[in-house]
């Protein structure tokens, strides 16, 4: 679904339109930041909905657990965990295919002659965004820069949050995530501002960057 796409525009409305209606529950305004955050990143494959819950689920627990942990070698322990859990995901769907050519191309050069299996692997969008916010998450509770937060739903909004899950920027947990856990009410300088940015951003993309883009190439 993209952001200069007429889907998008009517899933937007429909969203601005719920979240004014539940803006006051601060449960339900949440609720409906999770649901339509995963509708969107779904939309083109909810294959990938099971990474951005596997890798969000994987630093919460993380969290929980560097929260209560006091002894320094676990909690190296866990860190290097949601580390390795992250970079592995990432690794697997960016350079997997890579690896296993560039190892049959080595071996060639030497003179033995191998077929490593390749996979056809699609690389989720936003997999990088996703995966170094989560990680981020694990490594500002473990400095101590954060505590941990109790509330999976509130994680969840803070990983998937759509308007910058597949194009970023990546947010530390401090700035975002304490934005979820305080109720917010939306005023008419806000849908302003707010618009003109959106104005302001699509008018850089379709009329700037989308024609410039040939003569780049």
């Amino acid at each position: 679904m993209l952001f200069n796409s007429h889907v998008f525009l009517l899933f937007f409305a429909a969203f601005l339109l719920l979240y004014w209606l539940v803006q006051a529950n601060l449960r339900a305004r949440n609720l409906l930041i999770v649901a339509a955050s995963y509708l969107f990143y779904g939309w083109w494959d909810a294959r990938f909905l099971v990474l951005v819950f596997l890798s969000t689920g994987l630093d919460y627990s993380v969290g929980l657990v560097l929260a209560r942990t006091r002894e320094p070698t676990k909690r190296k322990t866990w860190l290097a965990l949601s580390i390795a859990g992250n970079l592995g995901m990432l690794g697997f769907f960016k350079y997997y295919n890579f690896f296993v050519n560039s190892a049959a191309i080595a071996l060639g050069q030497l003179g033995i002659l191998v077929h490593l299996p390749t996979l056809n692997i699609v690389l989720p969008v936003g997999i990088s965004f996703y995966t170094f916010q989560t990680m981020s998450y694990a490594m500002d509770v473990y400095r101590g820069d954060l505590a941990a937060t109790r509330s999976f739903l509130n994680f969840m909004a803070y990983v998937a949050f759509f308007p910058q899950l597949v194009a970023g920027p990546i947010e530390r947990g401090r700035h975002l995530l304490p934005q979820f856990e305080r109720p917010a009410r939306i005023t008419r300088a806000m849908l302003e501002e707010g618009l003109w940015l959106m104005l302001w951003g699509l008018f850089k993309k379709v009329v700037l960057a989308d024609n410039l883009a040939p003569l780049v190439d």
